[in-house]
């Protein structure tokens, strides 16, 4: 069965197939020809991630998830939250970092989580899957592996950032990871 990923990030798509093993083949949105920006223009992390899928139902007609998620730090007040990818103004990681560090400075209260939520558009039904790990924001970067804020981010119980770890170590424990399974348990009940 085919399943499009509201998607055009290659690490999100080799992350989350690899999670759903060859029991689904996901499609990019590149794949379906899909190139225009979908809109996120949510307060909510779910309610960005129903607006892509909202979207391709409505375009495509395709049975679809999309996943809205982010890095929230308590310190911050749960920034960057749903503007994790453009908090510098701009789709750029490593000032988006900079913004983040730099507004912590030195702060010592540095817990943080990323949270994800999958929304899932199938048989036109819609379906929500939440995924979340706590840690903590470190000063500097550290790993060159994963994307994102990655290279700050240690998991509790860990002792190394998410740009350190395989990826068949991050795929065990992240916040995609947990709503991933939740997504794969209830797709694998309906196939």
């Amino acid at each position: 069965m085919e399943l499009v990923f509201a998607t055009n990030n290659a690490h999100k798509l080799e992350e989350v197939q690899q999670m759903i093993g060859d029991r689904f083949k996901l499609l990019s949105l590149a794949d379906i020809g899909c190139h225009e920006d979908i809109p996120e223009t949510g307060v909510t992390f779910e309610e960005n991630a129903q607006q892509k899928t909202d979207y391709l139902k409505e375009k495509f007609n395709v049975d679809c998830f999309g996943d809205d998620s982010g890095l929230e730090v308590d310190a911050l007040q749960g920034e960057p939250g749903v503007y994790s990818a453009r908090y510098a103004g701009t789709r750029d990681m490593e000032k988006n970092i900079d913004l983040v560090l730099e507004k912590l400075g030195n702060n010592d209260h540095r817990t943080a989580r990323f949270k994800t939520v999958i929304s899932l558009n199938i048989n036109n039904e819609q379906h929500f899957f939440e995924g979340s790990i706590e840690g903590r924001i470190i000063n500097e970067r550290i790993g060159t592996k994963g994307f994102g804020y990655d290279p700050i981010f240690i998991p509790n119980g860990y002792d190394i950032t998410f740009a350190e770890m395989s990826l068949e170590e991050k795929n065990r424990i992240s916040h995609r990871s947990v709503a991933v399974q939740k997504l794969c348990n209830f797709l694998f009940s309906i196939k």
